[in-house]
């Protein structure tokens, strides 16, 4: 049956890598034999790890498209039709354990929530981490928690944050409000932005950053940012403006425009300017500065109030997938990210004074 149809899966699950579009993308071009079938059937025959039920609810949530238009659950296919499917992803085949872990939750109603996530956790289990999650505590939390038919109400996830970084992360109790809002990511049809430290100083205000991002070709754990134009990597786009200005480092806000793994990281690194103590990145070195010793001891004590790069997903705004209206959801710094910016304040206030 294959044979004869055109099947393109792109699934992409990564270990504590950042990826803003959790969800399976198919697209099938029907037989020219096929009969006429109602597109919710003929796509749970095909689509491996998922039920009648999840297909329709991404039909509602506007996630089916045929020939480049949205369909229900009970279009009939014909034969040469264009089939294309955003799916978040399947369940996972290992059990999730629910765990009693502490959570910082900044909005919640029947359908959503919103998770102002610590540095250190990782989001979802994966090799290496199924235990101590985002995940494994939203299990603990949902677990009394039913959806309307009677089971087990079940956090969703539509986007993640990288193990180090703080900040907001949208997760969903239902299949439909999960299959909107991935519509929603997919179509970046939303605000993120994200506050980052970075190295260096900018003679501009503000800027953006475009180039592909894609896996370096020689190191598979980082990310890398290839020409615009290029056939490698995918189309990325980071708006930045300057915050505060402390001579040797910047704060800055990031806007993502796209969500690729790692992007804020690779493109500010691109442009000579890495994430303070950013490890995979270059940042976690002494870039720039005085070779004197007591601000080499300094750039150490920063460090260690903050061992990890500094970025915190600070705001998100996206249109409710349930009640259609626009949502804008803020963060405070964590305590480790405002230590390092106070300790960088005084420093730059007494170098002024002397």
């Amino acid at each position: 049956m294959t044979d004869d149809l055109e099947i393109i899966e792109n699934q992409e699950l990564e270990e504590n890598n950042s990826k803003d579009e959790l969800y399976e993308h198919y697209r099938f071009v029907v037989d020219p034999g096929t009969e006429l079938l109602r597109i919710d059937k003929y796509l749970f025959n095909l689509i491996r790890h998922t039920s009648r039920n999840k297909v329709q609810q991404a039909a509602k949530a506007g996630c089916i498209l045929v020939n480049g238009k949205p369909e229900k659950q009970n279009y009939k296919v014909h034969p040469n039709d264009v089939i294309s499917v955003l799916m978040p992803n399947p369940p996972r085949d290992t059990e999730i354990l629910p765990e009693d872990i502490p959570l910082n939750i900044e909005y919640e109603d029947d359908d959503l929530m919103i998770i102002n996530k610590e540095p250190g956790m990782v989001v979802h289990p994966a090799f290496g981490n199924f235990t101590g999650t985002m995940v494994n505590a939203l299990y603990y939390y949902l677990k009394d928690q039913k959806l309307p038919d009677g089971s087990q109400m079940k956090p969703l996830l539509v986007h993640r944050i990288d193990k180090n970084t703080s900040g907001l992360i949208a997760v969903t109790k239902n299949e439909l409000a999960q299959m909107r809002l991935a519509k929603v990511f997919f179509d970046h049809d939303l605000e993120r932005k994200y506050w980052a430290l970075v190295w260096g100083d900018f003679e501009e205000d503000s800027g953006t950053i475009v180039g592909n991002v894609g896996r370096h070709p020689k190191d598979r754990m980082i990310m890398t940012v290839f020409p615009e134009g290029s056939d490698q990597g995918k189309h990325a786009v980071t708006h930045w403006r300057v915050l505060e200005r402390f001579g040797y480092v910047t704060l800055v806000e990031c806007q993502l425009e796209t969500g690729r793994t790692h992007q804020i990281r690779v493109h500010m690194q691109s442009i000579g300017h890495p994430l303070f103590n950013d490890e995979s990145y270059g940042g976690h070195r002494i870039l720039k500065g005085t070779t004197f010793s007591k601000y080499q001891q300094f750039i150490r004590n920063c460090f260690a109030l903050m061992p990890r790069q500094a970025l915190h997903a600070k705001s998100i705004g996206f249109v409710h997938p349930t009640t259609g209206k626009q949502v804008l959801f803020e963060s405070e710094l964590p305590e480790d990210f405002k230590a390092v910016v106070e300790k960088w304040r005084s420093y730059t206030a007494n170098n002024a004074r002397e």
